[in-house]
């Protein structure tokens, strides 16, 4: 069950907010920013609309509001000042703390209000390697340290999962431009981390490449059946968590023997599960990436 997390420590806060904890003490000291209630053991706990409120602060203070003049605003019109200034001025710097700030909140609104401002400035390809990989890779170690629930991370998730299909299906319409390569994206059986292989679907299409994509939990012997229409096909995969590392080097050996009678097999993989395949094991049409760049450098 994905509960909502409903208490945050002040270690929670300087993570989300980064203010240091030090600072957070100070300003519930000097200004009544924020009233934490206390547990058996005196240790400082805070509520969602408590966090909600520092990470409004934190917006304002890193534009130029002095803390004395935040304390003064009521709790109610706090919101509203925000966002006036997300709408106004939601460059690359305060972008990824507004995102969380829309994520706190569930705020779909503030989200698309954001993303729109960056886009009137930026690319999507920029946007997404700016801002949206730094925010994942931030909501990863924030999920992972319990500061965020996983409701949190699913929400935020699927609203950039949202973008790179939209923007994927802005150039689906068109015929490939390119013939020498077909690709197959996939993602190995029980692997659901999709947003680095839609992402690559997008650069593949962009590059006027056709991309069969597939999505995630494959079973192997399903990659048969593409195989039967192509004869240059070049599957690709991201394995973030499967194969496990004590399975993988078989995924390989089995993935080899599946394809033994095609006569020019190809295999791009990438994501942390790579540094596990033996090199003995890894047969020559299969290439390991170490990043997303690297792998779309070679399209």
């Amino acid at each position: 069950m994905n509960n909502v997390k409903k208490q945050f420590s002040i270690r929670d806060l300087e993570n989300l907010s980064g203010i240091k904890a030090h600072t957070i003490r100070i300003w519930e000291k000097r200004y009544n920013l924020l009233s934490p209630e206390r547990t058996d053991t005196n240790i400082r706990t805070y509520s969602l609309s408590s966090l909600q409120k520092l990470l409004n602060v934190t917006l304002l203070y890193n534009n130029g509001h002095k803390i004395s003049k935040i304390a003064k605003i009521s709790d109610k019109d706090i919101p509203y000042v925000v966002r006036e200034i997300v709408a106004k001025h939601s460059h690359k710097s305060q972008a990824i703390n507004t995102f969380k700030l829309a994520m706190i909140n569930f705020d779909q609104t503030m989200f698309f209000n954001t993303y729109n401002a960056l886009l009137s400035e930026n690319s999507f390809r920029e946007i997404f390697k700016e801002t949206f990989v730094p925010l994942l890779n931030e909501l990863g170690l924030l999920w992972q340290t319990n500061t965020i629930s996983p409701a949190h991370e699913h929400f935020m998730s699927s609203l950039i999962k949202q973008k790179i299909l939209i923007n994927t299906e802005k150039l689906q319409h068109l015929e490939p431009t390119k013939k020498d390569k077909v690709f197959v994206a996939f993602l190995p059986e029980n692997e659901i981390h999709d947003i680095g292989l839609l992402y690559i679907n997008y650069e593949i299409i962009l590059k006027g490449y056709k991309c069969i994509y597939l999505g995630p939990t494959i079973p192997m012997e399903n990659l048969e059946d593409v195989l039967k229409y192509f004869d240059n096909i070049y599957f690709v995969s991201y394995f973030t968590v499967y194969p496990e590392k004590d399975k993988i080097n078989k995924y390989i050996e089995d993935f080899t023997t599946l394809v033994s009678e095609y006569h020019n097999p190809n295999f791009w993989i990438i994501g942390r599960q790579t540094n596990f395949i033996e090199d003995d094991i890894k047969p020559k049409f299969c290439r390991t990436f170490t990043s997303i760049d690297s792998l779309v450098n070679n399209l």
